[in-house]
């Protein structure tokens, strides 16, 4: 029996993405594990309004790219939306991690100057710690279509 059975891979509208996913579909493949793609659609929170961050068609496109991708590479794979605030996406991803009984969370990670990560923590350490599950962040490969 393969160590990860059960991968949660979190994707957001980044180039980024497409190297977590062609990450997971590689260790998918190799052990033989179910996949399941999350996007976050996020919302802002301001005095007045809550504000959506991106519309539902793009929120659906990008999921429905991960999925794309990770079935070529013969990989058996379901996805989900879940909504939040942008102060809440570590916990939404945790949290479905948590439901879908996840191995391994592969993330992309967001690189940032270190005084936007005084102010706002990336979502992959945040994520980290919420949760007991092993996390693999996925190198970003600058390249990328």
């Amino acid at each position: 029996m393969s160590v990860f059975q059960r991968i949660l891979v979190a994707v957001d509208p980044s180039p980024a993405r497409r190297s977590a996913v062609r990450l997971t579909g590689e260790l998918a493949r190799l052990t033989s594990a179910e996949v399941r793609v999350v996007h976050v659609i996020a919302s802002a929170a301001s005095v007045a309004a809550i504000v959506p961050l991106e519309e539902d068609a793009e929120a659906k496109a990008v999921l429905d790219e991960a999925l794309t991708a990770l079935r070529e590479q013969g990989v058996k794979a379901e996805g989900t939306l879940v909504r939040g605030l942008t102060t809440q996406v570590a916990a939404a991803i945790a949290d479905t991690a948590e439901e879908f009984a996840a191995d391994l969370i592969v993330l992309s990670p967001h690189h940032r100057s270190s005084v936007e990560a005084l102010f706002d923590p990336r979502v992959s350490d945040a994520v980290a710690h919420r949760t007991s599950t092993a996390i693999l962040l996925a190198p970003e490969v600058r390249d990328e279509a």
